[in-house]
């Protein structure tokens, strides 16, 4: 019998802490520094509405429409043998993405692992451990890849309720508190209402220029993690009671919500840090690299603020921490799914295999890091997951068919028969969604 979510708040959770990932808490910051800061935001919560959210109730309702894996789920939207090899093939892509997303995505878990331990020993005057761990060389990035992969592979083993909705229930609250504790106290530091003023009060003029929407579009698309298959996998253990809109509004708006806390912590964060002399900027008057920010920057800023630097550090790289393994639990389970399923296999032995290969495609990158890390990054988010969103939308839209695409949305919403949303939404997905995100696969190609 196929397992499901106990409950719409262990659903809720799980699938915004799928959502609720780096790109949320690194991400978003970065680009709303580099675009304006208030006029990003605008631009990234319009988005997020007209593009992700339309998309992310198409998803989730193939996935319970299909209560099977990506590839079976998707397969059952066609009815000739050729629209289901067709289907089958964005199905297969689709379960890529997340393979490949994590195989880079535990490297950098690894590096905030490492802070984290850094933090530790730092409070307990091991200088020479501190060094070790915060200085990327080749044997802590490898050690910390495999310990990130050993959490994630013993949240997926334990199954969707006593593995993944046990711990994402306890694990994004904690999120929020951390983010309230750390934004409660970088208010009080000089500085902090200027970044705060550069994050709040956009600049009009400057939301509808072509090149901020378009990396507000794409951060919109990827914040939800449209087309990596998660938001899919977990439609599938989601309730037939359960509304579907509904559901996953809740989990828009709590990943939007974690976006905005992010950009309410890291901009201040960023502003008090040039105030105590920390370079953020460079000569040109660009942003210095993401990595720098999270890495070197923030660090830099929590030295500046002696003892109580070091209790900010461990609690800033705790949420980091957090917010990446609530991500990759659910990247893990779309290929796990998809072998027990096929193979009837045992899950605690598909996930330590599969989670134990990926560890290996992990190091190998980590042994080839300038060619293969940069490679695998725009090969999956910007290569393939936009096409398979597409994908999804295509297929959800046009090939499905609009009498079972409502029979399966009126099921937990017997309201949506006549409502403004069911008289619009089918359209929309059918036709501005697509021209939405082939404008982000044009902008990332």
């Amino acid at each position: 019998m196929r397992e499901h979510f106990g409950s719409r708040f262990g659903f809720i959770m799980a699938a915004a802490g799928a959502a609720v990932g780096l790109g949320n808490i690194w991400g978003f910051p970065t680009q709303a520094a580099s675009n304006g800061g208030g006029a990003f935001l605008v631009a990234y919560l319009m988005l997020v509405l007209v593009l992700a959210f339309p998309m992310l109730v198409m998803e989730v309702a193939i996935g319970r429409y299909g209560q099977a894996n990506p590839v079976d789920s998707v397969r059952k939207l066609g009815r000739s043998r050729g629209q289901k090899a067709m289907a089958s093939l964005v199905g297969y892509a689709g379960m890529l993405v997340p393979s490949l997303v994590l195989s880079f995505y535990a490297i950098v878990a690894g590096w905030l692992l490492a802070f984290l331990a850094a933090a530790v020993t730092r409070m307990l005057g091991w200088e020479a451990a501190t060094g070790w761990l915060q200085g990327f060389g080749l044997s802590r990035n490898i050690v910390w890849t495999l310990v990130f992969y050993l959490l994630t592979i013993l949240v997926v083993q334990a199954g969707v309720r006593k593995g993944i909705e046990r711990w994402s229930a306890r694990l994004m609250p904690a999120l929020f508190v951390l983010f309230l504790v750390l934004f409660a106290y970088i208010l009080t530091q000089n500085g902090a209402m200027e970044g705060l003023r550069h994050y709040l009060v956009p600049d009009f003029s400057k939301v509808l220029e072509p090149g901020l929407l378009i990396s507000a579009m794409g951060q919109a698309f990827f914040s939800l993690t449209i087309g990596g298959c998660s938001m899919l996998m977990y439609g599938s253990y989601l309730s037939k009671q359960e509304s579907i809109p509904g559901t996953a509004f809740q989990v828009t708006l709590i990943d939007t919500g974690v976006a905005f806390l992010a950009g309410l912590v890291i901009l201040p964060a960023m502003f008090v840090a040039m105030n105590n002399g920390v370079t953020i900027f460079a000569e040109d008057g660009s942003l210095l690299s993401s990595d720098t920010l999270v890495f070197t920057v923030l660090p830099a800023l929590f030295d500046t603020m002696g003892p109580v630097g070091l209790v900010m550090a461990l609690v800033f790289f705790v949420l980091m921490g957090i917010a990446a393994l609530t991500s990759s639990i659910s990247m893990l389970e779309v290929p796990v799914s998809y072998t027990t399923e096929r193979f009837k296999a045992s899950r605690p032995l598909v996930t330590w295999l599969l989670g134990g290969g990926l560890a290996l495609f992990s190091v190998v990158i980590c042994l080839n890091f300038g060619a293969l890390f940069g490679f695998v990054i725009r090969l999956s988010t910007q290569n393939l997951q936009p096409l398979v969103g597409l994908g999804f939308c295509l297929l959800g839209g046009w090939l499905w068919g609009r009498a079972k695409l409502f029979e399966e949305l009126v099921q937990g919403s017997p309201e949506l028969a006549s409502s403004l949303f069911w008289r619009i939404w089918p359209w929309y997905v059918r036709l501005v969604c697509p021209l939405l995100v082939l404008l982000v696969i044009g902008a990332s190609w």
